[in-house]
């Protein structure tokens, strides 16, 4: 990936992705975004602010509110040239396009062995957070996980929304970027054009040597905000921010696991047939005689997603990490 910025700028995570978009457009004509009230709306949380206005009607525009038939065009596009990002809206308004995604989006590569690419970003605002009724969190990363011929990324910090949609633009492969709705507000300050780790590269964003926190996208704050809590009781959490579900990095993530021989893995998704439990299940074939203790999970209820008012019992909480800390069989250590 090349960017040509080399700014420091303090942005929100919305901001980052909007300076995403617009640098992409800037760099490469063939970058276009559509979707639903993206363009002189700017989306309903303003990530496409003002592009409609600087690049013209023609790179970004609105569509019919017709998921499917919004991926469907991205994909005529894709195999004719054009690098197309689309905007599902909400997490839950994309299954209306998840026949497109797995049967042409996921497979038209090896269908083709290789002869056509689709190098299209498939943005989802996702998960809860919000105060947002059902179809508007849910955590819909498993089904695209699950799929392969996708790559799926999940970005925490607003550098991360910056470099990885950048990277996913430029990528060949299709890409589904899920954007946590609550951290669009959060605020750090981004080098816009610094290299930083890419799509299938893990980090560890605190150190810690008696267990470690694994989590991605909305729930890497809950478990650094555990960590912390943890760390006035006396206890030493590492925290490893995914960023990218797919491809997974299981050398980062092992060698974390390894390191303290315990780990818990966070994430707002119920539990059955999940990514946590990929996680839990990769890391313990490969960690198990480092392990002190049997992997815990903390994620949301096995529930369609509750009203607002009990959203927050749905969510893992700073507690809910610390209770599940404290059941690591530390007494046999």
């Amino acid at each position: 990936m090349t960017v040509t910025a080399t700014d420091h700028v303090k942005l929100t995570m919305a901001q980052a992705l909007n300076r995403a978009l617009r640098d992409a457009m800037a760099a490469d004509p063939a970058v276009v975004v559509f979707g639903e009230d993206v363009g002189a709306l700017g989306g309903v949380f303003r990530i496409t602010d003002g592009l409609t206005a600087e690049f013209g009607e023609d790179r970004c525009f609105d569509t019919p509110l017709a998921e499917s038939g919004i991926v469907g065009v991205a994909v005529g596009m894709a195999m004719n040239g054009m690098r197309p990002v689309v905007e599902m809206q909400f997490d839950a308004f994309a299954y209306p396009a998840f026949e497109q995604i797995v049967s042409h989006v996921a497979k038209m590569r090896n269908r083709t062995r290789g002869r056509v690419t689709l190098p299209m970003v498939i943005r989802v605002p996702y998960a809860g957070g919000i105060g947002g009724v059902e179809h508007h969190c849910d955590s819909s990363e498993a089904y695209y996980a699950h799929t392969p011929g996708l790559h799926v990324v999940a970005p925490a910090t607003p550098a991360d929304a910056y470099g990885l949609l950048r990277e996913a633009i430029a990528s060949d492969d299709p890409v589904i970027f899920l954007e946590p709705k609550k951290l669009y507000w959060s605020k750090e300050e981004v080098e816009l054009g610094a290299e930083v780790p890419g799509i299938g590269t893990a980090v560890v964003r605190r150190a810690g040597t008696d267990a470690t926190l694994i989590a991605y996208g909305p729930s890497v704050p809950v478990a650094l905000e555990a960590a912390e809590v943890a760390a006035g009781e006396g206890r030493s959490l590492q925290v490893v921010d995914l960023r990218s579900i797919v491809p997974f990095d299981d050398e980062t993530v092992c060698a974390a696991v390894r390191s303290t021989g315990r780990a818990v893995v966070v994430a707002e998704a119920a539990g059955f047939a999940s990514v946590s439990s990929e996680i839990v299940a990769r890391v313990t074939e490969r960690c198990f005689h480092a392990l002190a203790a049997p992997i815990r999970r903390v994620t949301g209820f096995d529930i369609p997603y509750p009203p607002p008012k009990l959203e927050h019992f749905q969510l893992p909480g700073v507690d809910r990490v610390l209770d599940a800390v404290d059941d690591l069989q530390w007494e046999d250590s």
